[in-house]
């Protein structure tokens, strides 16, 4: 180990992302226990319509839950980097076959009330483990209510209707794209993104987010 890796784990010990546990040096962004027990999505999901497929790295419980909630709601910004890395190896499984890598979009205001857009420092984290850039191809223009305060598909999906308008068109027309976010649930979110990008002459999309809700 490097003398600074060595000094800033002295100062900064690293811990899981999932459950908090202090980590070892052989272990990276979760525990053997985390790495081990958490439950992982084996299929590809297609939840909503105008995406090809949807990979999660887990499913949306327990530890990963309240992972992602730290992250999105207690300004946990750092968790995006474990979680990239937890992705682009999913991609690399999958063979995800990609032109361009972008993101689920938030609004100004919640971006601004955050202070960071979660999806976008995910996306980054993605693309520099792969060795690519990441380009931002959605804006959001309505800020809806979020959608996990919906319960219904048909609720969610009317909330996002309109809700995307696509950006720098010329980049994407026939290309493949791959498309962040952080969970999925419905697929509306996804959809309703993939809808917008594919008027607009994108060729396909495959979405890949960190977990998903179970059916």
């Amino acid at each position: 180990m490097k003398l600074i890796t060595w000094f800033l784990r002295l100062l900064y010990p690293p811990k899981c992302v999932f459950c908090g546990k202090l980590l070892n040096e052989e272990e990276t962004d979760l525990c053997a226990v985390c790495r081990r027990e958490l439950p992982r999505c084996k299929n590809s999901f297609k939840r909503g319509e105008c995406y090809q497929e949807c990979f999660s790295v887990y499913y949306y419980e327990k530890q990963v839950a309240e992972s992602v909630r730290r992250f999105k709601f207690c300004g946990q910004s750092q968790f995006a980097d474990a979680y990239g890395r937890l992705m682009a190896m999913l991609i690399l499984e999958k063979e995800i076959d990609f032109d361009l890598l972008t993101w689920v979009p938030l609004s100004k205001r919640r971006e601004r009330d955050r202070g960071y857009c979660q999806t976008k420092l995910i996306a980054k984290s993605i693309a520099s483990e792969l060795g690519i850039e990441t380009i931002p191809l959605l804006i959001k223009t309505k800020d809806n209510d979020a959608q996990a305060t919906l319960k219904k598909f048909s609720q969610r999906k009317d909330n996002v209707v309109g809700a995307y308008r696509a950006i720098h068109n010329e980049l994407f027309a026939g290309k493949r794209i791959l498309l962040i976010d952080d969970v999925v649930t419905s697929g509306a979110t996804l959809s309703e993104c993939s809808r917008t990008l594919k008027n607009v002459g994108a060729k396909s999309i495959t979405c890949v987010t960190l977990a998903a809700t179970r059916d």
